[in-house]
Parts: C-alpha cells; sequence; structure tokens
C-alpha cells in the first residue's frame, strides 16, 4: 500500500508531466500563429521539475523542438533520471517516507 507522501509524490508528478505535455502542444500552436511563444527556460523547467515524459511526449507528438538538440537530448535524459529516481523512492524508500 502507498503512503501518503507516495500518492502526493504520484499526483505532483502526473500534473507536472500533464503540464509539460501541455506547454509543448500550446508552444506549437502559438509558434504556427505567430504569437507570443512561451520561453524555452519554461519548457525546460517543467520538464527538469518531474516532467521529463510529457515534455518528451509533447515534443515528439507535436514535432516541436525537435531541431534542437539540446531538446531532443536533456528532455529524455530528464525522463530516464526522473524514472531511476522514482523508482529507488519506490523500492527503497527514505525512512522520512515511511509511515
Amino acid at each position: 500500500m502507498l503512503s501518503t507522501w507516495q500518492i502526493i509524490g504520484c499526483i505532483g508528478i502526473v500534473s507536472m508531466n500533464l503540464l509539460a505535455f501541455s506547454l509543448m502542444g500550446i508552444d506549437k500552436g502559438r509558434a504556427k500563429k505567430g504569437k507570443w511563444r512561451i520561453p524555452e527556460k519554461t519548457l525546460f523547467l517543467a520538464a527538469a521539475l518531474f516532467g521529463g515524459l510529457g515534455g518528451t511526449l509533447g515534443m515528439l507528438f507535436f514535432r516541436h523542438k525537435t531541431k534542437h538538440w539540446y531538446f531532443r537530448l536533456f528532455f529524455p535524459l530528464f525522463m530516464l533520471l526522473q524514472a531511476g529516481l522514482i523508482a529507488w523512492i519506490l523500492l527503497d524508500p527514505p525512512s522520512f517516507l515511511v509511515k
């Protein structure tokens, strides 16, 4: 059974991934219309703060920022590091997360 902290963490991670995915879609739409764009640092921040999967999927789904090497490299890297950290926490949680 998941602890309260694990449930809160899961909700936060899902939320950040949805946000990162949405930001990629919104920015792509604005790029097509020639409107004000979301800064790249905002897209990176969302991906770095546990939105790596959503950012990567958004990049691929919307075909957005795929020509920039730093997006192609760091978004999947964020995703892998975050998956490893999440697996470590779920398999061997730190003492402050355990009831």
